[in-house]
This record gives C-alpha cells, sequence and structure tokens, in this order.
C-alpha cells in the first residue's frame, strides 16, 4: 500500500477516536483482530497499512474506499454490497503479516466467484518468501494451465504476481507486460495492451502464436496482478555441443 492511502488511514482513525467511537487505538486494532503495536507503527508512519486491514475497517468503522484509494468524498460512508467498492482479500499470519496465496489450478474454477469470502481465501494455501520484494504489498501466486504463454511459461509453473488497484490499471498496465486477469468465470495469463483509456479494454496476447489475440472490456474485469517472479518445476537438460 501507499504511503498516501496510510496518511487517509490514519486520518479517518483518529477522526474516529475525536467522535469517540472508539475508545482508544488499542481497543480500535483489536477490534479488528490486529496487533495494536503494529497499528502503532502505521499510525507513526513506521509502517504502510495493509490491503487487509483497510477492508476490516472499512466493514466495521465505514471507512471510505474513495477516500481511502481516491481522496475523494467524505471519511466515513454506510457500505454497500456493490462490487464496485470491494477490495482484495488477503491472509494474514499471527503477526499481522500478509501472506501470499496459492491460487492453483484446481482453484481456478471457483477463484472469481469466492474471492471476496474470506472463509474461501482462508481455505487456499499460503506462503512466504525470503525476497525483500515480497516483504510489502500484496501478492498472490497463480498456477499455470494450458500452453498459451510457451516458451515462457509452461503448465505446471506458477506465477507470483503483485496486486495492481483498480484505479490504477489505466496508467499502470504496461504495453506487452505479462499479467494475470481474473474475471467472475476465468483466470488467465497474457501479454496486455493497455487500451482503458482510449477505448476501456484490454488486447491480451499469448505468446504461443497458434492462439489469437482477444479483447475483454474492462468492465468484466474483477482482479489484474502483474507478473513478478516464475517458479518453475521444469529443469531442462543442457543443450549438447553438436
Amino acid at each position: 500500500m501507499s504511503s498516501v492511502v496510510t496518511q487517509r488511514f490514519v486520518a479517518c482513525l483518529k477522526k474516529l477516536k475525536e467522535q469517540n467511537d472508539v475508545r482508544s487505538y488499542r481497543q480500535f486494532a483489536i477490534s479488528l483482530d490486529y496487533l495494536p503495536q503494529s497499528l502503532n507503527d502505521i499510525i507513526h508512519a513506521k509502517r504502510d497499512v495493509t490491503i487487509e486491514l483497510c477492508r476490516k475497517a472499512c466493514e466495521q468503522y465505514q471507512f471510505n474506499l474513495d477516500f481511502l484509494f481516491k481522496g475523494q468524498g467524505e471519511m466515513f460512508t454506510n457500505q454497500t454490497n456493490d462490487p464496485d467498492q470491494r477490495i482484495v482479500t488477503v491472509v494474514t499470519d499471527n503477526q499481522g503479516q500478509e501472506r501470499i496465496t496459492m491460487v492453483d489450478a484446481k482453484a481456478h474454477a471457483g477463484y472469481g466467484q469466492n474471492m471476496y469470502d474470506p472463509i474461501y481465501m482462508k481455505s487456499l494455501p499460503t506462503f512466504s518468501l525470503p525476497d525483500n520484494q515480497f516483504s510489502q504489498g500484496t501478492f498472490r501466486c497463480f498456477g499455470i494451465v494450458g500452453d498459451s504463454m510457451e516458451p515462457c511459461l509452461y503448465s505446471g509453473d506458477k506465477l507470483v504476481c503483485s496486486f495492481i488497484e483498480p484505479d490504477h490499471w489505466a496508467h499502470a498496465i504496461k504495453d506487452n507486460g505479462m499479467y494475470v486477469i481474473v474475471t467472475e468465470n476465468e483466470i488467465v495469463v497474457k501479454r496486455v495492451q493497455n487500451n482503458i483509456k482510449e477505448l476501456g479494454e484490454v488486447n491480451l496476447i499469448s505468446d504461443n502464436t497458434n492462439y489469437q489475440p482477444y479483447v475483454i472490456p474492462v468492465g468484466e474485469i474483477k482482479e489484474i496482478w502483474c507478473a513478478k517472479m516464475k517458479l518453475s518445476q521444469s529443469l531442462s537438460s543442457p543443450k549438447k555441443n553438436e
């Protein structure tokens, strides 16, 4: 999460306390099953707020997502079931640190329908990676199915990706970059041409030229994840000198 979102989150929290909607920051943290010390670090700008903490604050204390992520509107709002107002669901460890959730091939079919269900998300395996680039932010690991991205990705490989907030899609998605696109009915890994500003759509391209490019309207997309690291179980033999 960005420092700007963290600053807005803290502003909401302080306003909540001023209005006596919570007795203390400690009470706020405990009510959201979050470590008080970690919340104290957020308040004093020693760490950024997590997406999961934002989600819980929106559900329980009506923090306004538009205010948190766009700086628009009031600090608080009455929450609705509008799916456009939902944010990504994450799983954390006992210290409040986000884990990388694994969406393997078997989970592909149900992910788009259940991605906002905390019980479903907690049923998926999670792990962490020692690389510093995965110490801050929200990540998913998607199992690769099929041969459409060969020779870059093979079926059975796994792709670790970072979450892109919907408000950033238009400028953060780079042409020919590799992304995971999630809709209600499928998960695909493709190269992307970004036509969101001009046409409200993205063009999805496979590395395997046997597959034709196709277009998907941005309104059908529920999540976009940027590829960061490939985990492969394929150990090819070195080529022999002729």
